[in-house]
């Protein structure tokens, strides 16, 4: 069940995020996206790992998209606040990518090759969505840029994934979500954790 949410979470928030950039309603996809986060945190049992692993998620992801849109790989028509940086929903996006990676990902977890063919087919085609629902552009050329993105993201999935499971060895706990029966001290605990960071 823990698996399934998750990714439903990250699904919505995917959806949210990229309808939020294409209909320029930004504000309202980033909200969901952030709720969804915000639950995510309050039911994940490693919330402190998360807040990290979502951290160095969203500053890579700002590095990588940023690198790539000053190199013509693809560009945002709308959302960005700054021209030459990705819309603020893409950076959230990262975060988001970042949860599923011990929860509905977790089956990566220690397969580096695996992750790297992941990242090379799975980004083209998620951003292959993004473009037709209107929140991004690629330019030309078309094909050689997309291969790029998935090379670029065959050594971003296993990275991300090896950080995770360095940092979750040291952890030591199993990673599902607590169905809590008090739900406002576990978020309270949740929001302690963030501000403790």
């Amino acid at each position: 069940m823990t698996r399934f949410l998750n990714l439903v979470f990250y699904q919505v928030g995917w959806l949210a995020c990229v309808l939020g950039i294409a209909w320029n309603v930004q504000w309202i996809g980033f909200s969901i996206a952030l709720s969804l986060v915000g639950l995510h945190l309050c039911l994940a049992t490693d919330r402190s790992l998360q807040v990290k692993l979502g951290l160095t998620a969203a500053v890579l992801g700002l590095i990588v998209d940023s690198g790539q849109v000053w190199a013509g790989v693809f560009a945002f028509p709308r959302g960005s606040v700054v021209d030459w940086l990705p819309p603020p929903c893409i950076a959230l996006l990262w975060v988001q990518f970042a949860t599923t990676i011990r929860y509905s990902m977790s089956w990566l977890s220690r397969r580096y090759l695996v992750c790297a063919c992941f990242g090379l087919v799975g980004a083209p085609m998620a951003f292959f969505a993004g473009e037709r629902l209107g929140a991004v552009e690629f330019l030309s050329p078309r094909l050689v840029n997309f291969v790029i993105l998935g090379v670029v993201w065959s050594f971003v999935v296993p990275s991300l994934v090896l950080l995770s499971d360095r940092w979750g060895l040291q952890d030591g706990r199993v990673v599902k979500y607590r169905w809590p029966t008090k739900g406002v001290q576990d978020c309270d605990d949740a929001r302690r954790t963030v501000e403790k960071l």
